[in-house]
């Protein structure tokens, strides 16, 4: 038998990292404060086309001093026409007016009189709305985590079936800490972006775990008694790192060059998106190897005694 990777025997360093980020992504929410979108929250969005150059912040600043609320700068572009578009968002449950829309219109054409400002669009949105399609959004990534454990556990019922499927969720709960952790740091906000990366990496990740999964129960049909649990686990993880890793560098690389061209580009909005993606991805391909069969093997291997103890003692 060639050599393998131990990954159950470093279960404890992997586990103590995922655990440092996990509480790390928590105390970051007391102290940073969490940024949530206006989607979720309520709030004004104010849109307007432009010419030329413009920066996100000073025209934010701008915004703010004159409404006197705070107010967050999004550069963009219209997909239906092409113009260059700057959103302003007001966090408020109560709004702005079309008084102070106007005023604050007026004012931003002459502090920008070079980029030709023009009203593009205006949006209220309901607190209680925000919150309802916040709720739909956890209860989507909650039914698929029950569709995933069911499914799992129905496809590999030989090696433990719904132990399976919940490790895989564990697994990808810990995708999304690390994806969260990446918007607290980063300062993105938690919006409908958020909520695509997190569906997106739900159905990527749990793919690669799969495939681990099925490794080990063609290595248990093939070796049997012979092979222990940890053995089964390093093995089918040496034999799939290298298809997981490529496939995951390759998608990687797609979604840093986006995020290049975001940055380049100054489109925050396509950057909120890609960086959380990228670092989803790592984090799936991650726990595919190192987690959730490492979880399985403590867990099945927890199972497997009690039964031999069982029979002993019949």
């Amino acid at each position: 038998m060639k050599k393998t990777f131990d990954v159950v025997g470093k279960r404890k360093a992997f586990y103590i990292f995922s655990i440092a980020v996990i509480v790390l992504s928590i105390i970051l929410t007391f102290v940073l404060k969490m940024n949530v979108a206006i989607e979720f929250k309520g709030g004004t969005i104010v849109t307007y086309s432009y010419t030329g150059t413009l920066s996100d912040s000073a025209i934010g600043s701008a915004a703010s001093e004159i409404v006197g609320q705070q107010c967050n700068a999004t550069l963009g572009e219209s997909l239906a026409d092409g113009m260059q578009t700057v959103s302003l968002s007001f966090p408020s449950s109560t709004g702005i007016s079309a008084e102070v829309q106007s005023a604050l219109t007026e004012a931003l054409n002459t502090k920008f009189s070079e980029n030709a400002l023009e009203l593009y669009s205006s949006q209220d949105v309901n607190p209680t709305t925000g919150k309802g399609f916040f709720g739909k959004c956890l209860v989507a990534v909650a039914f698929s985590a029950v569709i995933m454990i069911i499914y799992i556990g129905f496809r590999f019922r030989k090696i433990g079936g719904w132990v399976a499927g919940c490790c895989s969720v564990v697994a990808l709960l810990h995708d999304m800490f690390f994806v969260y952790a990446c918007c607290v740091i980063c300062r993105f906000d938690i919006d409908s972006n958020f909520m695509a990366v997190l569906l997106t990496i739900l159905g990527y990740s749990i793919n690669a775990t799969i495939i681990i999964y099925d490794r080990i129960r063609e290595n248990r049909k093939l070796y049997g008694a012979e092979a222990s649990l940890s053995d089964l686990v390093n093995m089918s993880v040496t034999q799939s790192f290298g298809r997981s890793l490529h496939t995951t560098v390759t998608t990687v690389i797609a979604m840093v060059t986006i995020c290049v061209v975001a940055l380049i580009a100054g489109v925050s909005s396509i950057l909120s998106f890609a960086f959380p993606l990228v670092i989803g991805l790592l984090a799936g391909v991650y726990s595919s190897n190192c987690i959730a069969p490492t979880l399985w093997t403590i867990w099945q291997g927890a199972i497997d005694k009690k039964k031999a103890a069982a029979n002993k003692a019949n």
